[in-house]
Parts: C-alpha cells; structure tokens; sequence
C-alpha cells in the first residue's frame, strides 16, 4: 500500500486500519457503537391512517374520515394499550406489529414543530411565536430536519454530531442516501453519501476506487494530492480528497459486510436499507462510534388516491415500507448490532382528519412517527393522542378541517436522540435553541 493510500484510508480507518493490523484493538470500542437511523417519507405521510384507536375512539375516526377510514378488522391490533386507547396499525404496516408487541418499537403521537407549547386556541389567534412556513413542503422538510429559517443551514442531527465528546467524533459519522441532507448537514463538518449500487460507489470513470494502486485510479489520486499554487484548486483538491476517502471507505466496508438473509422486499427503499444493514457490522467494528444515516424516501403527497393498490397511494408504499423496516430490524438482529441502532420514521407533517375532495387528504401540522430497535423503550405510544374529532381541542383549523397542532414538539424528540448519542445537557441547547421553551427534554423512549 503506498503512502498516499495510507493518507487517504486514514481519514476514514477502514482500509488502512485494516492494513495495520488495528482491528483487533478497535473491535474493544464496538460495544459502545450507536447509530441513529432516519427514514424521512417525503411529503407528508398520512399518520391518521398508520396509528389507529380500536377503542371508542374509532368512531370517531371513522366518522371524520368517511371514505378514507380504513375498515376496523382490517388493522394489525397492537398489545395492550397506551395514551388512554387500544391501537392497531394501518394492515400494510402489519410485519411491525410483532416489533411493537415485543417491546422494540414505539409511537410517539402528534409530534410536530413548536416554538413554544402552543394550543389550538393560541395557534389560530397567534397568541404565541409559530414556526414559519407551516403546511409548504419544501420548507417543512427543512425545519423537522433542523434547519432554523435563518442563514444556518444546517440540521439537528449534524449539529447534534458535532457537539460530541472529542471521544466520539470522527470522519464519516454523518452520511445520507441523496442529496437531501439538511438533517445530517452540521455547520464545519461533511455529510458523507453512500450509494446502494455498489458499481457507482465503486468505479468513478475509468478510476477503480477497490484498486486506488491501479494505473486508471492513479491519476485521480495524484490530482486530490493538490500541491496547487491556485486557492480554488487547493479546495477543489482537498473536497475531491475527501469525497475518495468516504467512496473508498463505503467500497472496502462494502466488500468485508455479509449481505443480510433477511426479506426486505424490492425496490429504493428495500436495496437502500440492505445495504445499510450489510454496512453497519462493518462501521461497528472498525472502530465507529457514532453514527446518522438519512434516507428520504416516498411521495406521501396524498391530496387524490390516498387508498387503494396503485404505486402512489398510501396504501401501496406504507406495504412497501413495513415489509423494508421489518427486514431491516431482522438483519440488525441477526448482524448483532442491534443494542446500538435506533431507526426513527418521520415526515414533514401530518395530513388533515378531513378528507380532500379527490380522496385523499390535505396538507396538516401535528403527524406520528414511530421508532424501532434495540435500545427503544417500546409496546408504548407516547405523547398525547389526539381527539380525532373535526373542530376538536388540537384542530386550528378554522374551517374544522383537522389539522391538529402538535402536542409534542420535534426539538424534544431530537433531545432524546441526541442525549442518548452522547451529546452533553448543556450542548443539547446550543444544538437546539428553542428546546429551552420545554419542561420536558427527555420523552423516555429509550433504554439508557
């Protein structure tokens, strides 16, 4: 291995680590591994249809949503109850019912963007400050990711990142899928992207990045060597160094991961989360420790077509969705990773109670997310369930349409997150600058 090879793994301690012999006292730090999974549906996931009462409350649910309801013995009924109802899940999320009734998955109900805690009452006389840009996509994507409606363009989780312990920061512990990345995006350091097909990660032009020696891949590496004269070269250099460094890492984890048995079904989201659980074993071992993926996935956008078996309605992706997540929760279990990755699913907010015309749903505020693995505290919903009652105590709808303020905020949801991560009380403020206007910074989702 030359020494610019050396250079180059060395940012990332995959490969060169690999080539000193140092697995072995990394694999000591492997216990201490967590990883924060995120699954974003684009375009507001409709939660009223996911998380359903089986108790009294259905009528009134099925009341409100008229032709949207789904039928009462169609639910995957959950264990017990929690937040005063029985409950039972959308049927296409049935393969997470068993996650739930074990104890490895929670709800938390009518979670949304807060300045301050606010009522319905409040939000429709805007008595208090409320979050900018409610109900855009666009914007809403960005402000349940972190983003500030300001000049800082960066997330909770990549802030939340950065104010680690010295102890726990290193290289490519923020990565996404795509190029949406506001949540892992921190204000110094670089979200690392991890491509599924491991052609493209592998091969850039002509330049095998599994042969970083060979006599096409070479001159890559002699051009992100820099030595330029030229400011804009040299940044030009080190960012190509860089994106080497995490595309060699994904490479080589890529080739030493065992790809899971599990069923994860077909599709972006199936490979997406396959090859994440192929990789994660690898990170674990060699001497990660902390670490955020974010995967957007989905068009949840369901204002026509929400139910039924075409590929854009709810009902299509949600079957897509539980069958992904359930493989993805069996093949960490079987890579034994599980103890350390938590996966969270969220969106950029709700849908309305109300139906819309061309049957589907309108854009809301207040939604549920639900989060799985190891460390979570589950077989509970937290937070507080909603009445699912048109012109009801949490809809600021003035034309009673159901669209619910949230009861719990996203800031404290991320605070349990990122505490468990190992972000510092005092840091998590500076993380997330409104969390003062909370009582509650710990929700108590997870084992610690």
């Amino acid at each position: 291995m030359t020494l610019r090879r050396r250079t180059l793994l060395s940012r990332l301690g995959l490969g060169a680590a690999a080539a000193a012999g140092l697995i072995g006292s990394r694999q000591a730090q492997a216990g201490d591994y967590r990883a924060l999974v995120v699954v974003f549906l684009n375009g507001g996931n409709d939660g009223h249809n996911c998380l359903v009462p089986m108790d009294a409350a259905y009528g009134d649910y099925q009341k409100a949503r008229t032709n949207l309801a789904l039928a009462q013995s169609s639910l995957a009924k959950l264990r017990g109850s929690s937040a005063g109802h029985s409950f039972g899940l959308h049927p296409a999320l049935a393969p997470l019912a068993p996650l739930y009734d074990a104890g490895r998955l929670a709800w938390i109900a009518n979670v949304g963007p807060l300045v301050v805690p606010t009522t319905a009452a409040q939000a429709m006389d805007h008595a208090v400050p409320l979050p900018p840009f409610l109900l855009s996509h666009y914007e809403q994507v960005a402000i349940q990711q972190g983003w500030g409606a300001d000049a800082d363009g960066s997330g909770w989780g990549g802030r939340g990142l950065e104010a680690l312990p010295a102890s726990l920061r290193h290289p490519m512990a923020a990565a996404s899928f795509d190029t949406q990345r506001t949540l892992v995006q921190g204000r110094h350091a670089p979200v690392s992207w991890i491509g599924t097909e491991p052609a493209v990660q592998r091969y850039w032009g002509f330049a095998d990045l599994a042969r970083p020696d060979s006599d096409s891949s070479r001159p890559l590496s002699l051009l992100a060597a820099g030595g330029f004269a030229n400011a804009y070269q040299q940044v030009y250099a080190r960012s190509l160094e860089a994106g080497m460094a995490d595309a060699t890492a994904v490479v080589e984890a890529m080739a030493r991961g065992v790809p899971p048995t599990a069923d994860f079904g077909s599709g972006r989201l199936a490979d997406t989360l396959r090859t994440l659980a192929q990789l994660l074993p690898v990170f674990q071992q060699t001497g990660r420790r902390r670490q955020i993926f974010l995967l957007n996935w989905g068009n949840f956008d369901t204002h026509g077509v929400q139910r039924g078996t075409l590929e854009r309605t709810q009902d299509y992706q949600l079957a897509q969705l539980g069958r992904a997540l359930a493989g993805f929760d069996a093949a960490n279990r079987a890579s034994g990773v599980d103890p350390g990755v938590v996966t969270l699913v969220m969106s950029d907010f709700g849908r309305t109670l109300r139906p819309a015309s061309g049957g589907g749903s309108d854009h809301a505020w207040g939604n549920h997310w639900w989060l799985f693995g190891g460390p979570v505290a589950g077989g509970q919903v937290y937070g507080t369930f909603p009445s699912l009652v048109l012109k009801g105590p949490e809809d600021f709808d003035r034309d009673g349409g159901g669209r619910f303020v949230p009861t719990t905020a996203t800031d404290q949801v991320a605070a349990t997150l990122l505490a468990w991560l190992g972000v510092e009380p005092a840091a998590l403020h500076e993380v997330l600058p409104k969390l003062s206007n909370f009582t509650r910074t710990d929700l108590g989702f997870l084992h610690r």
